[in-house]
């Protein structure tokens, strides 16, 4: 199983969602909680060039959020990534 990674803030309904959908797969996760780490964030939006959490990223695959999460979900992408990772 690859490592699964996913940056959130507190008190965000798509993160909880997110989460809750990993752990009904049976599916480990890191979460690194960005809340009044602005640089980080900061750090990250370069990178991925999104601003809304939560961020997700199966191994070197970066996701996108939780409705892009859900989307390759419907269309068998996510388990092909993970399966490739």
């Amino acid at each position: 199983m690859p490592l699964i990674k996913i940056y959130t803030w507190n008190y965000c309904p798509y993160c909880v969602r997110a989460k809750r959908f990993f752990e009904e797969k049976g599916w480990t996760y890191e979460e690194v909680n960005l809340d009044g780490k602005d640089d980080e964030m900061q750090k990250l939006i370069e990178k991925t060039h999104h601003r809304t959490v939560p961020q997700i990223f199966i191994g070197e695959v970066f996701i996108g959020g939780y409705t892009d999460m859900m989307e390759k979900e419907r269309s068998g992408e996510l388990a092909k990534i993970v399966e490739n990772q």
